[in-house]
């Protein structure tokens, strides 16, 4: 659902308005942008575009097969009516596989990546997940049961996810009328807060009638101002704990748990709910709203520059690839995506204040050279791997071997 051409071609008009919003800000002293914060949100982004490219999941053989053999065909043609149906059927499926995400922990585990970001700016719309494809699916089978083309699946998929990119700020205030129907930046900020008034509400994509009419729409107040993030936090800029932490606690918690019934109403259970006897061996702290502090770990202006650094050269490597996917071997695809993911997870390492941060970086870039020399890139981005490996070596190096000078020189 997610794998619609329209999604990569949309991919730098994306980051043409993240840097309008970063340079808006900037100029009216209104910035919420954090380096941290929003290179991890577009790493998220970057990586979630890899499982459709691989062909993760089943669900384009269980939506065929549907397709095939189950098919009522009462809206099968070009029509322009039925593209306009189905892109409405579209988001009310998508209402309904949203809001049960937020409602049952193992759905939960594959969506809570898009929420863990403390700051709420364009960015934040690329923080996606890259397990959505374990279950996400099931949700939009009614469709091709009732004969909507594939070919107008994945457009009308397509452009209800594009939509949702602009509601993403907090730089556009109510927009009157249109706050009645449209999901719009005022009440999707809700949709994001962890306030406990706001929490669990304004699931739609592209229409917000359906929290109207099935009772889960919450209005921004201007007296509330929405603290963004999960209520129970993240802590960690690291992309691959982000789509694997929820999993972790709910396996955690299943062996841990006494009750066999608990084993299984762990993964069920509303999202916050935990068994009585693990929750008191093993709490976990949540955030106090009257003392929040968003997650921000403290790392040198060096350390901000390389680490923005390594992601515009992993994101234009990533664009090349997607916009000439059709050129690479599967392989080789592989070799660009294992790539792209270590290099994220150090570059997080070290937003995260890490110590070891730039020993990762350095075995990378070594084992980077060595793939290369053992021939797993492609010839077309082999040069552009090196350079970028070799400018890692050295800078993980330089940075390795003045800390240790620092730590042996006298003061």
């Amino acid at each position: 659902m997610d794998s619609s051409i329209i999604i990569t071609f949309a991919i730098p008009l994306f980051f043409g308005l993240i840097l309008i919003e970063f340079f808006y800000g900037v100029v009216t002293k209104q910035n919420n942008y954090r380096i941290n914060d929003a290179i991890t949100s577009m790493s998220l982004g970057l990586i979630s575009r890899f499982v459709p490219i691989l062909g993760l999941g089943f669900q384009y053989v269980v939506y065929k097969a549907v397709a095939e053999h189950y098919n009522f065909n009462l809206l099968n043609g070009e029509e322009v009516w039925v593209w306009v149906t189905a892109f409405i059927l579209y988001d009310v499926c998508y209402y309904w596989m949203h809001r049960i995400h937020h409602e049952i922990k193992v759905f939960w585990a594959t969506h809570v990546v898009h929420h863990h970001g403390e700051e709420f700016n364009l960015s934040t719309a690329l923080r996606q997940t890259s397990t959505g494809f374990l279950w996400k699916w099931v949700f939009f089978l009614p469709m091709f049961i009732i004969g909507i083309p594939p070919h107008i699946y994945v457009s009308v998929a397509g452009l209800n996810l594009v939509y949702q990119f602009w509601v993403h700020t907090e730089h556009i205030g109510r927009l009157g009328f249109l706050e009645y129907i449209f999901v719009t930046p005022s009440n999707h900020r809700v949709h994001h807060a962890q306030n406990e008034d706001y929490l669990d509400a304004n699931y739609g994509g592209v229409f917000i009638l359906w929290d109207r009419l099935f009772g889960t729409f919450i209005d921004e107040r201007t007296d509330l101002k929405p603290v963004y993030g999960t209520v129970k936090p993240l802590k960690s800029f690291n992309p691959f704990w982000a789509n694997i932490e929820v999993f972790y606690q709910m396996i955690f918690d299943s062996y841990h748990t006494a009750k066999w019934s608990d084993k299984i109403k762990v993964w069920f259970s509303p999202p916050s709910w935990r068994p009585d006897d693990v929750s008191s061996l093993y709490p976990i702290q949540k955030n106090d709203l009257s003392s929040f502090e968003k997650y921000d770990p403290e790392i040198s202006l060096r350390e901000k520059i390389f680490t923005g650094t390594q992601f515009a050269v992993i994101n234009i490597m990533t664009v090349i690839m997607l916009f000439n996917v059709q050129n690479y071997l599967y392989a080789e695809i592989i070799a660009i995506v294992l790539l792209v993911v270590s290099s994220s997870i150090t570059n997080s390492f070290i937003l995260d204040g890490k110590r070891f941060g730039y020993k990762a970086e350095l075995f990378k870039s070594i084992a980077v050279l060595a793939c290369l020399n053992l021939g797993y890139f492609s010839s077309s981005m082999s040069f552009f791997v090196m350079c970028y490996a070799l400018f890692t070596l050295l800078v993980s190096t330089f940075i390795l071997l003045s800390r240790d000078k620092n730590i042996i020189s006298p003061v």
